[in-house]
């Protein structure tokens, strides 16, 4: 971001003349202007970089030409230039604002040396300001996650120490968590790999009998099905990533194959003899204790290890409950766009109530929760009225206190007797009066003060 830009308000022609023709050999753009106040309308119409201010001016004074541009114009850096230079005049200036001073008659190396140095400062501080913002948005935001929680935070940094490493990742946690978008925040925060393919494979939705194919990749004729030679998901990630989701649900054989890529980057489609070099970055993940799989007998220890070079833990949403308000703002603001509601926001009520649930599906019951109450609601703002029954019943649990198990018809229990409460405190205890504002007849009111010893 090279300084350009200069204006130069000088009421003596002759320094005007001098500094334009000294400053455009220089490469800089120069406006000139012979008062305060056509200096003001030049700054008005095209702010510069730097302005060059004479302190003796007819009309404004060079102290109030640069009182108004501190005011207005906070980016323009100022020099004052003055025929009487004493140490009164500097101090004020350089108080005022002014980034330094120039003594007439102005020598052409000092100024050219001033200029450049006021460059740089200006270069330091937009390259500063860059990266502030840059900071600031991967803190809330990082590739296609939202978060601002330190265990997030922590995640944002492992994927950007490992981006330009080759290092194989285990990732764990919860279904819904978002795996996946951490696996692609890999992918892509790696420069050697962000332009290949990027591969995912969910091992346990593929049935047993094909799912070596589906990796390794076949050759015609290798079984009854296989009328034509068909390439793998490795062979397709060649050159990027693979994401190896649920993990655990591997084979043992498939597990012995696995461990092979990982040790040599090589592997024979099913029916083949001809060995295969790959080049793939390889990403597990796991919603199970690959520990307990380990002593069950289930998973191969010498797997695990191989994989577990890299393991990221990937907290659960209620561990996280303070990054809920921004991905609420993210899926209401994608949701809307999506269903072309004109949904503004959420009450302070529903917001609550998403922020007291337990949310045992994570992120992704949290987005799609969002997205139904886009689709239900009828107005600008999504209420609890929109929400549904479970999360706003374990809520109101919350709210009023309920820590324990139990079955909601007890859950709910703590509420009601909370609410009756209220009703006969605010009317007095007037039966008559409580029953009219919860709207229900005096006999049922009787019969719920005596369930909840309140008589």
């Amino acid at each position: 971001m090279m300084t350009r830009k200069i204006l130069i308000i000088e009421d003596d022609q002759l320094v005007r003349d001098s500094l334009f023709e000294i400053l455009s050999q220089e490469g800089y753009t120069v406006t000139l202007a012979e008062t305060g106040e056509h200096g003001l309308e030049k700054l008005a119409e095209d702010p510069p970089d730097i302005a060059l201010i004479d302190l003796r001016l007819p009309g404004m004074t060079g102290m109030d030409v640069l009182n108004a541009i501190i005011a207005k114009y906070p980016s323009v850096d100022s020099v004052m230039m003055t025929s009487f230079a004493t140490a009164e005049t500097a101090v004020e200036a350089m108080k005022a604002g002014a980034k330094d001073y120039l003594v007439k008659p102005i020598n052409d190396d000092e100024l050219k040396i001033l200029l450049a140095r006021i460059a740089d400062e200006r270069q330091l501080r937009h390259d500063y300001e860059t990266l502030k913002m840059e900071v600031q948005e991967k803190r809330s935001r990082f590739h296609q996650m939202i978060g601002e929680d330190p265990k997030m935070q922590k995640i944002y940094s492992i994927i950007q120490a490992i981006s330009d490493t080759t290092t194989t990742v285990l990732l764990k946690g919860e279904s819904g968590t978002g795996k996946g978008l951490i696996a692609q925040a890999i992918h892509y925060s790696d420069p050697s790999r962000k332009d290949g393919p990027y591969v995912e494979i969910s091992c346990g939705a593929i049935p047993r009998e094909l799912l070596e194919s589906e990796l390794f990749g076949h050759v015609k004729g290798a079984f009854t099905s296989a009328i034509r030679d068909r390439v793998g998901r490795f062979e397709l990630a060649n050159g990027g990533t693979i994401l190896l989701d649920e993990i655990d649900t591997l084979p043992p054989y498939l597990q012995v194959k696995l461990l092979r890529v990982l040790q040599q980057k090589v592997f024979e489609m099913v029916g083949d003899t001809k060995t295969r070099q790959v080049d793939v970055r390889i990403i597990a993940s796991t919603n199970r204790n690959l520990e307990e799989e380990i002593k069950k007998g289930n998973f191969r220890e010498d797997l695990y290890y191989r994989l577990n070079v890299i393991t990221i833990e990937v907290p659960p949403l209620r561990d996280r409950k303070g990054d809920i308000p921004a991905l609420v703002k993210h899926f209401l603001t994608v949701f809307s766009e999506k269903t072309g509601r004109p949904i503004k926001g959420i009450t302070k009520e529903a917001m609550k109530t998403l922020i007291d649930y337990h949310w045992p599906g994570n992120v992704r019951e949290l987005e799609n929760t969002l997205e139904r109450a886009v689709v239900l609601s009828d107005g600008e703002l999504i209420t609890p009225e929109n929400l549904p029954d479970n999360i706003t019943q374990e809520s109101a649990a919350v709210r009023f206190g309920v820590t324990g198990q139990g079955t909601l018809k007890e859950v709910l229990k703590v509420p009601e007797k909370q609410i009756i409460l209220q009703a006969l405190d605010s009317t007095g205890w007037n039966r008559k009066k409580a029953a009219e504002l919860l709207a229900i007849n005096r006999t049922t009111l009787y019969n719920k003060m005596k369930e909840y010893n309140l008589l």
